[in-house]
């Protein structure tokens, strides 16, 4: 046995003592990996990290196989396989940076960093910044594993396991499994098991938003079974244009389209096909999808955003992993984590002004369907009736103070502190994003991010570290 393959077997024993009180086996799970991702595919790619003039950044790869994965900022990697994921670190804290916790007042004395230790990422997205009050510098993923299409974001996540397409956002986890297709926005959760298919968005004693997806429908869409590949809907939609993903990650050189304006960023490793276009102050994040599409000034396409024959009149957001088909998004509309959104060109979706598609919500129409200004929208979506039980208009949502059931969407506590946090959060992301630069002012990741300069960094061939990346420190 070599040295990438103990280390696969130290890793998920470290995840398995951390779980033990679930009686779960992560190596059961990822066995599929063997098949997925063996030993010759964790040679074959190279690993890459980008830098820009005026961000801190600092690498440590240290003892791990980093195959295919992107890397910016402060990070640094121990003992870990990281298999085409993106550490993007553009939004980490800095040195002298005054954090208010609770009218508590820090000022950093350090750069933060990104610290992925005893873990294994698949196809998995860790971005923002540390969210843990007990440590603002540094971002922490520990004695953990993911399965693909996981996003990690702004959350320390120590001794935990996420299923396929799994969000933890601005959550602390420790010694939790999130399940298929879960999605949890808590602060903090210790030794949970948070099942496929669940919605869990609760701030303190403020407010609570929960929802679950009916197994039936969940196993149409994706479907993780032990020992077997992840597969259903989500797998095929992302596998069929695989191929386009191969072609730019295989040229050393590309051509910038030329339709981009200067105050926008199109990453160099997004996928951007005929007839779309690209407003002012638009972000287009790496390993992102367009084709024949619109988007307006001041919208944006997250990493691992599909956005196919579909119109954004402009400062959409559209967030990490979301995917847009047939769709009419009018300005100021939100689509969260991983949401999917498919209209077909005889059954648009048409999204009014100002309206919140939340996070992991799953539109598959069989009927034109138009969402209203103002609206939110969760759940399951075929036809136009289904509004009736997965939506609500966000003023009727404000007026909420006790409890709200709709099916299986159950909400209790505050209704407006829960719709005025999530305005918060959309303007603070078109802010970072750079929507509102007038050409001088305001300047976000949009502008920020057009002179990333990418180098790439190889494992070993051969011999027993084969698959193993040297030890580097990269350092200004």
């Amino acid at each position: 046995m070599n040295k990438l393959e103990k280390l696969f077997d130290r890793i998920i024993g470290k995840v398995n003592i951390s779980l033990r009180g679930f009686n779960f086996d992560a190596k059961e799970y990822l066995k599929y990996l063997q098949n997925y991702i063996p030993l010759r595919q964790l040679v074959k790619f190279y690993a890459f990290y980008g830098f820009i003039g005026h961000q801190p950044f600092n690498f440590h790869f240290s003892r791990s196989n980093l195959a295919g994965s992107y890397f910016l900022g402060n990070c640094m990697v121990d003992n870990a396989i990281l298999y085409k994921s993106d550490i993007r670190g553009d939004e980490l804290k800095s040195k002298g940076d005054t954090i208010n916790y609770q009218d508590i007042y820090f000022t950093l004395d350090h750069d933060e960093k990104v610290r992925i230790q005893d873990s294994i990422l698949i196809k998995t997205l860790v971005h923002n910044c540390s969210n843990d009050p007990a440590n603002f510098e540094l971002f922490l993923i520990k004695n953990a594993a993911s399965a693909p299409y996981a996003n990690i974001h702004g959350s320390l996540v120590e001794g935990c396991f996420l299923g396929p397409f799994a969000t933890a956002d601005l959550t602390r986890l420790h010694g939790c499994i999130l399940g298929t297709y879960a999605y949890v926005q808590t602060g903090e959760l210790w030794k949970e098991n948070i099942g496929n298919g669940r919605i869990l968005i609760r701030n303190d004693n403020n407010f609570e938003f929960s929802y679950r997806f009916s197994p039936r429908v969940l196993d149409r869409y994706i479907r993780f079974k032990i020992g077997q590949q992840p597969s259903g809907i989500f797998i095929d939609f992302i596998r069929k244009r695989k191929e386009a993903f191969q072609q730019i990650f295989d040229a050393v050189n590309l051509e910038p389209p030329p339709m981009v304006p200067k105050s926008s960023s199109l990453s160099r490793y997004a996928v951007v096909r005929p007839k779309t276009h690209i407003g002012e102050n638009v972000l287009v994040s790496q390993r992102a999808y367009l084709e024949n599409s619109f988007l307006g000034n001041g919208a944006n396409a997250q990493e691992n955003c599909y956005i196919i024959n579909s119109r954004l009149k402009g400062d959409n957001v559209t967030a990490h992993g979301a995917k847009l088909v047939h769709a009419r998004l009018a300005k100021n509309v939100f689509v969260g984590f991983n949401a999917f959104l498919r209209g077909t060109a005889d059954c648009p979706l048409d999204i009014g002004t100002g309206s919140v598609v939340m996070p992991h919500t799953i539109i598959d129409l069989k009927q034109p369907v138009a969402v209203p200004a103002n609206h939110l929208v969760w759940g399951y979506i075929q036809h136009p009736d289904d509004l009736k039980y997965n939506s609500l208009s966000l003023k009727k949502f404000a007026a909420v103070r006790l409890k709200k059931t709709i099916k299986t969407m159950k909400f209790s506590g505050n209704g407006a502190a829960f719709v005025q946090a999530f305005r918060h959060r959309i303007q603070h992301i078109l802010e970072a994003n750079g929507a509102y630069f007038d050409g001088k002012h305001n300047r976000g990741h949009a502008q920020q991010e057009q002179d990333i300069s990418f180098n790439i960094i190889q494992p070993y061939m051969t011999g027993p570290r084969k698959g193993l990346f040297p030890t580097l420190d990269i350092q200004p």
